[in-house]
């Protein structure tokens, strides 16, 4: 039964979700956090940040992490396979139907609809990762974090990757 929950939790996100992985995470985190209850917002939270600074598709990072936890290795496979297979088919049917109608003003429109609401799902998970870090960390510890990500982000150009390992040293040392 778990391994079928698992195939769920990963496909249904997989299946509706459009744009990638940035796009899918708040429907996994749905899945993850709310629906299952497999991790906490917070566990949610810095998986994500962890699986953010590794490379590769932050997707199967995560469906083979939260696999690994609930069912193991098995459990593991399942997840990967539940977020690549279902992908890798409607993307070829997807790019084929695309392909044939590339000059249709629907399918302009539709392209255009695509990217305000991911940013508005992003941001909704940003916002609800905000909250949760008030609520676990502190406001202090929480804008201290924040304002220097953002000035090495921004200012120094830092790779993301630097960033958040320098947010989890900190967090490892001020944060209880």
């Amino acid at each position: 039964m778990i391994y079928w929950e698992l195939f769920l939790a990963f496909f249904i996100p997989n299946i509706i979700g459009y744009g990638g992985g940035p796009a899918i995470i708040p429907l996994i985190e749905a899945e993850v956090v709310g629906r299952y209850g497999w991790m906490s917002a917070q566990g949610f939270a810095e998986t994500l940040a962890l699986g953010n600074a590794l490379p590769s598709p932050i997707a199967t990072k995560m469906a083979g992490y939260v696999g690994y936890e609930v069912a193991g290795i098995g459990g593991a496979f399942i997840a990967v396979a539940a977020t690549v297979i279902p992908s890798l088919l409607l993307m070829l049917g997807a790019l084929g139907l695309l392909y044939r109608h590339r000059n249709s003003p629907r399918v302009k429109r539709m392209s255009q609809w695509v990217r305000p609401v991911i940013a508005i799902m992003m941001a909704w998970l940003t916002l609800g990762f905000l909250l949760e870090s008030i609520n676990t960390s502190g406001a202090i510890h929480t804008l201290i974090i924040g304002i220097v990500a953002a000035i090495a982000l921004i200012r120094f150009k830092t790779h993301p990757a630097f960033v958040v390992m320098g947010a989890l040293i900190y967090g490892a040392l001020f944060i209880t």
